[in-house]
């Protein structure tokens, strides 16, 4: 029988491409487990797949001296003994591992138990949690074609990242019945992570009314961050966060504006969206973001507005300018040859199984 294991959390961009992954597995005849941590998002986001989901305790690894490092050193332990009493009892043919800090536990046990990992790094130069794993790997998946200069050995595979297949399907006028848009001005999207963006959400909403006038805003603002007195504002939608609704949500959108993380951003290159990236500074990251977007500006998919710049008055600038440029930027994405790495990936995972 063939089983996998897919692991991976802390933030949306280590689950979705695990998500990407499952129709394919499914095709496959894969039987699907999922190790995640017992608080993380990826819980709620696995479970709605069906996918049995077994928990273990997760630490965060920091590169930075903090007094949380002492208790989570015994949060990772727990979740490596959790983690390797998993795998024993469910004897999984390979393990394929997003990253995430609750991954690293979990890939060492596969290794102690002999069982092949595959890991896939999505940004430019690998993560920590990538990092202290990638030694324990039968294989490396990569996507940005940089990305090899910082992955030594034979390895390292460019797959791409794995699409949700149904992103491609959406509606735009579902898309534009779902946020309630009466006109037909055209569509700015906002996306603010996951984990939403306080200075993105405070910039669109201080130029909101000007934005208005000829655009209608359609914005995913994280949890926690929808304001009340803005919810009967015509023209303007708010998410806390969406799955089901997103390709639709895609559709209807005529520009995007965005964080950088990897998997939105070959979200948006599949979909061919004109779209302003705003990468998260290294003040608040360890600069992934950064090179994200410094790639994707050089090939000409996107205009980047450093967040160290970010005002009302910047936004409303490289907006009107994305949307003055448009068809270039549109046609750079036509003229790329990427697609989504799901079949690439899975080439990888059949042949590492053991």
């Amino acid at each position: 029988m063939k089983k996998i294991v897919l692991t991976g959390g802390g933030t949306s961009g280590h689950v979705t491409p695990n998500i990407a992954l499952l129709p394919a597995l499914k095709r496959e005849g894969f039987t699907i487990h999922y190790i995640g941590s017992r608080t993380g998002m990826e819980k709620e986001l696995i479970l709605k797949e069906g996918i049995p989901y077994n928990e273990i305790s997760a630490g965060k690894l920091r590169r930075y001296f903090d007094l949380k490092n002492v208790t989570d050193v015994f949060r990772v332990a727990g979740g490596f003994m959790q983690a390797y009493s998993v795998l024993g009892r469910l004897k999984p043919s390979v393990v394929f591992s997003k990253g995430g800090f609750v991954s690293c536990p979990v890939v060492w046990a596969a290794w102690l138990r002999r069982i092949p990992v595959i890991i896939h790094e999505s940004d430019m130069t690998p993560g920590l949690t990538n990092k202290l794993s990638i030694p324990f790997a039968k294989a490396v998946c990569y996507t940005f074609p940089e990305t090899e200069s910082h992955l030594k050995g034979k390895k390292s595979i460019r797959t791409g990242i794995p699409i949700r297949e149904g992103l491609l399907q959406g509606d735009r006028r579902t898309g534009r019945k779902i946020c309630g848009f009466k006109d037909l001005k055209p569509v700015i999207m906002v996306i603010g992570g996951s984990l939403g963006s306080e200075k993105i959400n405070s910039a669109v909403r201080e130029i909101l009314d000007k934005l208005l006038r000829d655009f209608n805003v359609c914005h995913i603002c994280g949890k926690g961050n929808v304001r009340e007195e803005l919810k009967s504002k015509p023209g303007y939608m708010q998410f806390e966060y969406v799955n089901e609704e997103q390709p639709h949500l895609y559709a209807a959108a005529d520009l995007v504006v965005s964080r950088a993380g990897a998997t939105v951003l070959f979200e948006l290159l599949a979909l061919k969206k004109p779209n302003l990236l705003i990468p998260l500074s290294k003040a608040a990251s360890r600069g992934d973001q950064i090179l994200n977007a410094a790639s994707f500006e050089k090939q000409g998919f996107s205009k980047v507005l450093a967040e160290e710049k970010l005002s009302g008055e910047s936004l409303y600038e490289a907006i009107y300018n994305l949307w003055r440029d448009k068809d270039q930027y549109t046609a750079a994405m036509m003229n790329n040859e990427d697609d989504s790495g799901t079949a690439a990936v899975m080439k990888v995972i059949k042949k590492y199984m053991k």
